[in-house]
């Protein structure tokens, strides 16, 4: 798969694009354009991964066990090919994993799921059950479920967490969520935080004016929040 790398040094930024994205995406909406001071001077290093989610979760005609399983393969990739790179190009630096839209809930889902990877997690306009009808976005699962749906949905999976390793390690984690106002996904992220907080886990929500779920909204966020 590809990618795309901006800066040299800092914090390593694992990007994930937004709904059936591509790696070049925040390049050209300028996201990596406001990073640009922040890149030059070494603060962060930048990593736009690509998506698959035509082939998971936006996929047509597969059974949602097998959007499940492909969204599965995708994160492994994550794991095993895409953070050893990382260490590689940028050893024993902290890391952060990011997205907007679709791509927030990549980036929360899999910090949750694997916080001994991760430092810092930001979710931006993100959603937190794909497995649920809100507003306008349909049940990407079409109402199926099974122990690899519910694992890989935060807003299922939070509320049961007992592992204490797994929460003490969540808890180390600097957790930022972002959402306008007037977003349709606004009471979902309200109910991550809430979630989180009843676990004992710190996290930050932002509530931008109006509706943020653009490009506008994510250029600014980056800069406050990255």
């Amino acid at each position: 798969m590809e990618m795309l790398i901006f800066g040299y040094g800092g914090a390593s930024v694992l990007f994930f694009p937004t709904r059936m994205g591509r790696f070049y995406d925040y390049e050209n909406w300028r996201v990596i354009e406001s990073m640009r001071d922040k890149i030059e001077k070494g603060y962060i290093q930048v990593y736009c991964v690509d998506s698959c989610d035509c082939e998971s979760f936006y996929s047509s005609g597969f059974h949602p066990s097998a959007k499940v399983m492909r969204h599965i393969q995708y994160e492994q990739y994550i794991l095993q090919e895409v953070m050893p790179f990382m260490h590689k190009k940028n050893p024993g630096s902290f890391k952060i994993a990011a997205g907007c839209s679709l791509g927030a809930y990549h980036a929360v889902n899999i910090s949750l799921r694997h916080p001994d990877v991760f430092n810092k997690v930001i979710g931006m306009s993100g959603r937190y059950d794909l497995a649920s009808k809100i507003g306008h976005y349909e049940d990407l699962l079409e109402g199926y479920w099974d122990e690899n749906v519910y694992f890989n949905m935060p807003l299922q999976y939070i509320p049961n967490l007992m592992d204490e390793d797994r929460l003490f390690n969540i808890k180390q984690m600097h957790i930022v969520i972002a959402i306008g106002q007037e977003d349709v996904l606004l009471e979902n992220n309200r109910t991550l935080c809430r979630m989180l907080s009843e676990k004992g886990i710190n996290s930050s929500l932002y509530i931008w004016d109006k509706e943020a779920h653009q490009a506008r909204a994510w250029r600014q966020m980056v800069i406050n929040y990255l």
